[in-house]
């Protein structure tokens, strides 16, 4: 019987970034971003940044992000915000995604805090599959 290696899977944490930006992109988010921090940040390489209309798409997309990544074999490292509808906040490590609502997106600003860092092109992004279209009907606003 052979002895069977563990392999270990590595991700870039732009591919993550990106990852969960689509993954909110399928699921309605708004006003997308993706900042490279890690040249003036030591916490980590990126933040992604996604708007939200309510608690329940709050939950969708979170759960969407931590169900694909973990099917990628990427687990996050900490979750804040279980039981609020304002943020979320899923930390990958190299790759912290932020999910607010609205009116806390605007009040906290991050996006202004870390104005030197550098925006990533979220062009390439895939626009939502069909299957998606009906998701605001799941979600009204």
């Amino acid at each position: 019987m052979q002895a069977v290696k563990a392999v270990k899977v590595t991700v870039d944490s732009i591919d993550v970034a990106k990852k969960c930006a689509q993954i909110a992109s399928d699921k309605r988010a708004t006003d997308l971003l993706i900042l490279e921090i890690g040249p003036i940040l030591a916490v980590a390489d990126y933040f992604v940044f996604a708007t939200v209309r309510n608690k329940r798409q709050l939950k969708a997309i979170a759960n969407g992000i931590r169900v694909e990544l973990k099917e990628d074999g990427v687990r996050d490292i900490g979750v804040e915000g279980h039981g609020t509808e304002r943020w979320l906040l899923l930390d990958y490590g190299d790759v912290v995604v932020h999910i607010f609502d609205q009116e806390s997106r605007a009040y906290y600003d991050l996006e202004s805090l870390w104005a030197d860092a550098r925006r990533v092109e979220l062009g390439d992004l895939d626009a939502p599959s069909l299957a998606q279209e009906a998701f605001e009907d799941d979600f009204p606003v």
